[in-house]
């Protein structure tokens, strides 16, 4: 009991405490609750006298206002979304300024990077003045090209393949120097195409009926060719018949105007010229290569044009050679060659031929056909008898943007038995190749891209194009449009969607050298055709080319690498009067776009994403308002 109560009497204290504590932790809480109730009737009290203030001075400096007879609208704050692209910011007509004015009369056929006054300063070996040299910075026009007075619609096609207005392209040169072989006729207001060639005075249709009784060009295997040299490009103009799509080029000379006409005829055509640096196309991209008396000099520079011609040829492709050196033992007469000279021309062309390890199929009157390998697997046995060219090293062969030619052979991708074609070789004729994934997908050549992202991306073009020509009504019709271009063209979706379409158009496929994936060759392995470009500089081609302009991000792929005025600007110099263009990319980049081709006079809208207002990319609709240059008496 002692030791209990001794116990007790310890804790006591501390209890004690504890209590004490207890009471002080409640007087405080206490304290700061009154504390705050007291500070929220004062503060509320203060407002209330605030507000009453205010309202009485904003009465009083309302009647005032009102007395003073100087009363001002109010603002009402608007809290609603404003996504649309009707409720972005424009700029009033009266604001615009025209800095864009028209060029003079002597530019309307500008072509800025085939300048004949520029080419002069440079080298005329292997005619490298008469490749591309675009102007420096300080030379590029900030103005408008004009058509030529009385400019035409060009006729529809296929009407015309046959006939253009004389207005549009006003040149009667070559109806004079191609008097005698059917190129070119001028009567009345028009020119008409009788469909000759050097080589084929019986027409061009004729000509290719020959062609096709030595190969095979009408079960589609044979989709994508090239004519070098094409004068006015009726050979690819007659092979549209057999569903085989042409890229004709030829350099910008003394025979005015070749492909101007061509691209009036409604038919896929290009500036350019074999000459120091590679042709704008990818390795293994055509199924067939032309020459009818292209002038082009095959067997000089160690065979340095046919081994170009080699690099763009898909494995098992043809190369066609018609006219001198061809047949020259019956028509070296009323040439300016002896019969020795057009031997050992012949003789240096069927040797590189073989050192390429093609094969000479046939030659059969004016006409030889040679056919490449369709791999290389017994090419690399022959380099022990060839020594040259050897097979290029580390070299990306579809790297074709002011590259310089080499002499030496593009290698085929391996194979694993000699009957097996380099690359998969295409998987389906036209026109199953158009949706059949290509082979560079299937083998994993271009970057990330599946059989699955290009199937998406098949299908989502279909929808786009359906929605474009709800938007565009000249699109929507079909014969309105013939030559299409397509700035940003990555797998060709928007291509394949006309063609599936079933519309009477072709489709320049345009990938851009600053593309994050080369896809060019995808476009080919469908059946397209197409090319690179930088859109910092000018393309290769005449001015009104175009028909209609498609860019997918555009903008977005420039941005600081280039003025958005000076792309603007060529897309006016290349589009045709009353043509259209659509171009997709973020709201911010197309506000400015719209604003600049304002000034540039076309009829512009905005229009939202398919997917609604919400997502930021945004559609610009514009259409080329139709002018020309002054009557020829007040353009002097």
């Amino acid at each position: 009991m002692l030791q209990f109560s001794s116990m007790a009497s310890n804790r006591f204290p501390t209890y004690f405490t504890s209590l004490k504590m207890n009471k002080r932790t409640i007087f405080f809480m206490s304290f700061v609750t009154v504390l705050c109730s007291c500070s929220y009737l004062i503060g509320n009290l203060k407002l209330s006298t605030t507000t009453t203030e205010f309202r009485r001075y904003t009465s009083c400096t309302i009647n005032a206002t009102t007395t003073a007879a100087a009363v001002k609208t109010q603002t009402t704050l608007d809290f609603h979304p404003h996504h649309l692209a009707d409720d972005l910011p424009h700029a009033p007509p009266a604001a615009r300024v025209n800095r864009f004015p028209p060029c003079l009369y002597k530019f309307s056929e500008y072509t800025p990077c085939q300048d004949v006054d520029r080419s002069l300063k440079f080298d005329r070996e292997m005619l490298v003045y008469r490749e591309r040299h675009c102007p420096e910075d300080e030379e590029v026009m900030k103005c408008r090209i004009p058509a030529p007075y009385g400019y035409r619609q060009p006729f529809r096609w296929p009407e015309s393949r046959d006939a253009a207005w004389y207005a549009n392209v006003p040149h009667k040169h070559l109806t004079l120097e191609k008097a005698g072989q059917n190129w070119v006729r001028f009567k009345g207001d028009r020119f008409s195409f009788p469909g000759g060639g050097t080589m084929f005075p019986n027409g061009a249709d004729a000509y290719i009926n020959d062609i096709g009784k030595l190969i095979n060009l009408r079960d589609g295997s044979i989709r994508t060719a090239i004519d070098t040299g094409c004068g006015v490009a009726s050979f690819g103009a007659y092979l549209l018949s057999r569903n085989i799509l042409t890229m004709s080029f030829a350099p910008k000379d003394t025979h005015i105007a070749q492909v101007q006409f061509a691209l009036e005829r409604g038919v896929p055509a290009l500036i350019g010229i074999l000459a120091s640096i590679r042709l704008p196309y990818p390795s293994r991209a055509f199924d067939m290569a032309h020459c009818s008396r292209c002038l082009i000099p095959w067997g000089q520079y160690d065979g340095l044009y046919l081994i170009e011609v080699d690099r763009i040829l898909r494995p098992g492709g043809y190369w066609i050679l018609s006219g001198p050196p061809i047949n020259w033992e019956k028509r070296w007469r009323g040439w300016d060659k002896s019969r020795e000279q057009f031997k050992a021309e012949q003789d240096k062309i069927e040797g590189v031929a073989k050192s390429l390890c093609w094969k000479k199929l046939i030659q059969k009157d004016d006409i030889a056909i040679w056919q490449k390998p369709s791999n290389h697997a017994h090419c690399k046995i022959t380099r022990k008898i060839f020594k040259k060219p050897q097979f290029c090293q580390n070299q990306d062969p579809d790297m074709a943007w002011y590259t310089k030619m080499e002499p030496c052979l593009t290698q085929l991708p391996d194979v694993s038995n000699i009957r097996e074609t380099s690359g998969g070789g295409p998987v389906a004729k036209w026109p199953d190749m158009l949706t059949s994934t290509p082979p560079r997908i299937i083998s994993h050549e271009v970057g990330d891209i599946t059989e699955e992202i290009f199937k998406a991306d098949t299908d989502l073009w279909k929808k786009r194009v359906s929605r474009y020509k709800s938007l565009d009504q000249q699109l929507a019709e079909k014969g309105r449009y013939r030559n299409l271009l397509d700035m940003n063209s990555y797998l060709g979706g928007f291509a394949a969607a006309l063609v599936l379409d079933n519309d009477p158009v072709w489709v320049m496929n345009i990938v851009p050298v600053e593309a994050n994936v080369n896809t060019l060759g995808v476009i080919y392995e469908r059946g397209l055709i197409g090319t690179y470009q930088n859109w910092c500089e000018a393309m290769s081609t005449y001015p009104r080319t175009y028909d209609f302009i498609h860019g997918d991000s555009i903008f977005t792929l420039y941005k600081d690498k280039c003025e958005m005025e000076d792309i603007l600007l060529e897309m006016d110099r290349i589009l045709r009067p009353q043509g259209s263009v659509i171009i997709r990319d973020d709201v911010d980049l197309l506000v400015n776009a719209k604003n600049i081709a304002d000034e540039l006079e076309w009829e512009t809208r905005l229009v939202d994403h398919e997917e609604g207002p919400l997502e930021r990319e945004k559609l610009l609709i514009a259409t080329k308002r139709y002018w020309t240059a002054a009557a020829p008496s007040h353009n002097q």
